[in-house]
């Protein structure tokens, strides 16, 4: 704008050239910028271009609050909790709860007798509380001897024990035979575990 040269004709016809025109308001020549600062606002997105004096506070923008998220609803994450609470406290209680206990013992045999030179199978069949733990029981037997203590696991959730014994002969005879199944431990009340006996007959003519 500054490298134009402008003539404009004066009151009595002569041409005047801008350095010539006289400084009165009504002629002064529009300056070519004007001190300010142009407000902006975003990333180069000019929302306003008006020019604002020098020591003027700049406008600033409104913004909008943002709405709140709705919260979750907490109810959905109450069943998943309870079973969490649930595993839990079932698993401390097996920990932390009373072990295996024997409630009653029961002794059978296939037949009522065995031939000659048999052995007869005895099954003997342990009832628990149904809890985790280990069992010590012994056979016993009326011709004298008896086993060494023997030891059964039962897990969890299971409330039976089955053991077996086997009882062979040999030679002609005819023997009445008893077999006796004792929980060693853990025992009762009494401090002794719950027993049981079952008999049979060995014949060979």
């Amino acid at each position: 704008m500054g490298s134009h040269w402008i003539q404009r004709p004066a009151a009595d016809g002569t041409l005047l050239d801008d350095a010539t025109v006289p400084t009165t308001p009504a002629h002064r020549t529009a300056p070519d910028r004007v001190e300010g600062t142009v407000l902006r606002f975003g990333p180069g997105v000019t929302l306003a271009t008006a020019r604002r004096p020098s020591g003027s506070s700049p406008t600033l923008p409104v913004v909008e609050p943002t709405p709140a998220r709705a919260r979750r609803d907490p109810r959905r994450h109450a069943l998943p909790a309870l079973v969490l609470i649930a595993a839990i406290a079932f698993l401390a209680w097996q920990r932390s709860g009373p072990g295996v206990a024997p409630e009653r013992v029961s002794v059978t045999t296939r037949t009522s007798t065995v031939g000659c030179d048999g052995t007869m199978d005895i099954v003997g069949v342990i009832t628990t509380n149904g809890r985790p733990g280990t069992l010590s029981y012994r056979w016993v037997r009326n011709d004298g001897t008896s086993s060494d203590v023997l030891h059964e696991t039962v897990p969890s959730g299971q409330n039976r024990a089955r053991v077996r014994l086997r009882w062979s002969f040999q030679g002609p005879g005819a023997y009445r035979a008893a077999a006796e199944l004792r929980v060693l431990s853990p025992g009762g009340a009494s401090g002794r575990g719950p027993s049981a006996t079952t008999y049979f007959t060995y014949e060979c003519a």
